[in-house]
């Protein structure tokens, strides 16, 4: 049986992951800062495929106790993991020398901690059972910076560089690892921007990629996957 956690899952990305999932049969395990945000996602995963268990929590993914409750909460509920989609991340439009005091902690615990230690959590459990698929939410801003986005540039390129090592280390293992990395993505975070939908990529369409990378014969991985918008950049 799939069990998939995936963070940040009631919005954007991760909740086109997570119906994506739930359409492949997945059991899913996803968490929110907003609890009725969940009960009613949660109702919604339920029509979509009544047969499968969904574990829903209210988690601070800055927080590294609540990730660390999270992950055990999911696993007691729903058995191994052997799908991790880190998803939940945080952007805010400044450069680093205009950010505020707390601007880097805040970035780097949502945009990193929060996947580093669901891989400390579950890595060597995936090793013994020599079978799973970590899948990380990185962004454009990781390959090429962008200037009124300092530090979320940085942890994006620490996300994708923890992508590779969790790669390297799990590679012996035949543990899969696959680093997403959207260009501009109707999501959220343009509300209230003037922008084109049909000229963004779609939370759809990164869910797509995930499900076609995962789906893929035991012997392939699929390491990364660029996915820009066809127009270029907004």
């Amino acid at each position: 049986m799939k069990n998939a956690i995936i963070t940040a899952a009631t919005k954007g990305m991760g909740r086109a992951i997570a119906i994506a999932f739930a359409k492949e049969g997945a059991n899913l395990a996803i968490c929110s800062r907003n609890g009725d945000d969940l009960a009613a996602f949660k109702k919604e995963l339920a029509d979509i495929n009544p047969a499968i268990k969904v574990y829903t929590s209210v988690t601070d993914c800055s927080v590294k106790q609540q990730v660390l409750d999270f992950a055990a909460a999911a696993e007691n509920e729903l058995g191994a993991i052997n799908i991790i989609v880190n998803n939940v991340g945080m952007y805010t439009y400044s450069s680093i020398l205009n950010d505020d005091d707390e601007a880097f902690q805040k970035h780097v615990n949502i945009n990193l901690g929060a996947a580093y230690q669901l891989y400390r959590f579950f890595g060597k459990k995936m090793i013994a059972a020599k079978s799973g698929h970590i899948f990380s939410i990185c962004s454009v801003a990781a390959i090429s910076p962008l200037p009124e986005a300092g530090i979320y540039s940085v942890t994006k390129y620490a996300l994708l560089g923890l992508s590779k090592v969790m790669r390297t280390e799990m590679q012996p293992h035949g543990v899969k690892v696959t680093a997403i990395i959207p260009g501009s993505t109707f999501t959220n975070s343009w509300a209230g921007m003037d922008v084109d939908k049909s000229k963004m990529i779609l939370p759809e369409d990164i869910a797509s990629a995930i499900i076609g990378a995962y789906k893929m014969s035991a012997g392939a991985d699929v390491e990364e996957i660029l996915i820009k918008p066809a127009y270029g950049q907004i």
